[in-house]
């Protein structure tokens, strides 16, 4: 084991070990709002329920009547805002969005995705926005919208699922549907289906570099900024990976997008 596995194993227990104990002795608490530990705040949580952070984030949500104020460790500058209210989304992305700057720290965290809309701020996101916008709303988007997607069903999905039927075999429907959304996404976004959703499952490079991708930037919200780009300087543990993600992006996605410019 390098230093850094120790670093991090040191840093989770010393996270964990405490509250996680105390959080089993209080197992009759019947709400699933997480408990704001002193000095740890909210972490606790996110690790109890990583593997299904998704279901666990909607319960919270849907007690909290759709916001809710994430309390990060005081050492790691995690505090958030959650918020899956319409309305409030409405609010801060299209009517008010200059008020709401993603601002420095989200873009380093985020670099991976460069100056695209998702990282973009003021007037490069007005751009973005304008030429979204300008896709979604063409009178054929619709259309080759839905013929895509149902194309992949009839071609990759239902004969996947039926094979595995067939044979009688567990399937992981996680994995299948995210092999469905990313043929979809890379259909409608460079006119190219990988086919990563088919009766082997093939492992697409650039497939498996979205999975370590989203494991990474999920270990920069959680470890404090100074550890994860000590990481990155010396090419090792989440950050390595994510670098070996971002090269597998660069070379899997412009050679189409030289391609369509090209044709």
């Amino acid at each position: 084991m390098t230093i850094f596995e120790y670093l991090e194993i040191f840093f989770f227990t010393f996270t964990i070990i405490l509250p996680c104990a105390v959080w089993r002795s209080r197992s009759w608490k019947k709400s699933s709002a997480p408990t704001n530990w002193p000095l740890v705040g909210m972490l606790p949580w996110i690790l109890q329920f990583s593997c299904r952070i998704h279901s666990a984030a909607t319960q919270v949500m849907n007690e909290c009547g759709g916001t809710f104020e994430f309390k990060g460790p005081w050492f790691c500058n995690m505090d958030m805002l959650i918020t899956s209210d319409p309305a409030n989304i409405h609010h801060i992305f299209s009517r008010n969005f200059s008020n709401y700057p993603k601002g420095p720290e989200f873009r380093k965290i985020f670099e991976v995705l460069g100056d695209g809309i998702f990282n973009a701020d003021f007037e490069l996101w007005e751009l973005h926005r304008r030429t979204t916008l300008s896709v979604f709303t063409h009178a054929t988007f619709h259309t080759s919208l839905g013929r895509a997607v149902w194309g992949k069903v009839e071609t990759g999905l239902l004969p996947v699922l039926a094979s595995f039927l067939k044979q009688g075999v567990d399937v992981d429907l996680q994995d299948i549907f995210q092999k469905f959304m990313f043929d979809n996404i890379c259909k409608l976004v460079l006119d190219y289906d990988p086919q990563s959703l088919s009766t082997d499952l093939p492992r697409v490079p650039c497939e498996k570099a979205l999975n370590d991708a989203i494991g990474a930037l999920f270990y920069r919200h959680i470890l404090p900024e100074s550890v994860w780009k000590l990481q990155k300087w010396l090419g090792v543990g989440k950050e390595r990976k994510l670098t070996e993600a971002w090269k597998a992006f660069d070379e899997f996605i412009y050679p189409h997008v030289l391609q369509a410019h090209t044709a």
